[in-house]
């Protein structure tokens, strides 16, 4: 009997590396934040400490979309946050993303961010916020 067990398992093992998997009803995470939001705090610093008041869109004279955000301190201390945006099709796939860059919000502060997209497929955004590094 185990010298049956051992080839069928291996056969197993086989065929299921050579199987792909057609996700079918949101199984990759669809519907997460980074997907079905324009803004997006990652971890749990900046959800406790940051918020988007203002989000505004324009499409630039080239096509592009240009994006701006109020990003606010919600601490009476001085924060560092990392800022970044990921330009996405119609469909919600990332076309480009912009590098991180760094923000220092003072006490109850509030700083403005804008980011444009490198080309005019752009049609939806995330703005990202994490802690800084």
């Amino acid at each position: 009997m185990k010298s049956l067990i051992i080839p069928i398992l291996a056969l197993a093992a086989i065929v299921g590396a050579g199987c792909t998997h057609t996700n079918q009803g949101g199984l990759t995470g669809e519907n997460t934040p980074e997907n079905t939001q324009k803004f997006v705090l990652l971890d749990a610093g900046t959800q406790h400490s940051i918020s988007a008041n203002t989000l505004q869109e324009a499409r630039l004279p080239d096509g592009r979309l240009d994006v701006a955000a109020n990003v606010r301190n919600l601490e009476s201390r001085r924060i560092q946050v990392q800022v970044n945006c990921e330009f996405k099709d119609a469909q919600g796939l990332t076309l480009d993303s912009t590098p991180w860059q760094t923000l220092i919000l003072t006490e109850n502060g509030q700083e403005t961010v804008r980011f444009a997209s490198v080309n005019n497929q752009a049609s939806r955004y995330t703005i990202r916020i994490r802690q800084a590094h």
